[in-house]
């Protein structure tokens, strides 16, 4: 069925079923609608826990010491002819000279551990302020409104319903009239 035609179906369906109401109102609901007075509003409330987020912060004191000066080199330099002299005493000949190597390398090594050693001792140490931040987390109860418990009188009698919105001093409410078909009989 084209799209044309269809539209065409749903019209006339629409017309046959406005057409009672249009003829005068014979096709009538059983149900009118009335305000009834209200004489009594509860809150529904709930409780429920809130967690905010706040942000903690403290100032302390630490050491910091300037960067260690690792000296002019002379403290190398003098472990290397150190270890030099001490290499040559061992050995001899070709061996000798290996020793003598071995030595110089090995007394520069310590000769500069030993100078940063001292650095680092008689390095000047100061004191800053440092900003500590962390953020904790804070809960709390609140009270939630979820509806209102409304108590209402109509014609003598009394009713209770529930509502998302508080009514105020009346309500709007369906009244239905049935037969009683077993009175009838």
């Amino acid at each position: 069925m084209n799209s044309k035609a269809l539209v065409g179906v749903a019209g006339l369906v629409a017309a046959a079923m406005a057409a009672p109401a249009l003829a005068g109102g014979h096709h009538r609901s059983n149900s009118d609608y009335d305000f009834a007075r209200v004489v009594d509003v509860d809150p529904v409330v709930r409780y429920v826990t809130v967690t905010t987020p706040r942000r903690e912060c403290w100032e302390e004191e630490v050491a910091v010491r300037t960067r260690p000066r690792h000296g002019s080199g002379v403290a190398t330099v003098a472990g290397g002819i150190i270890g030099a002299v001490v290499g040559r005493q061992v050995g001899d000949g070709s061996g000798r000279t290996a020793a003598t190597v071995v030595g110089t390398l090995l007394g520069s090594a310590i000769g500069r551990d030993i100078a940063r050693d001292r650095a680092e001792r008689h390095t000047p140490v100061r004191f800053e302020t440092v900003e500590h931040c962390r953020t904790v987390e804070e809960r709390h109860q609140e009270q939630r409104i979820e509806g209102y418990r409304v108590t209402y009188v109509y014609n003598g009698r009394e009713y209770t319903t529930r509502m998302d919105e508080h009514p105020g001093e009346d309500i709007r409410i369906r009244v239905s009239v049935t037969p009683d078909l077993a009175r009838n009989r």
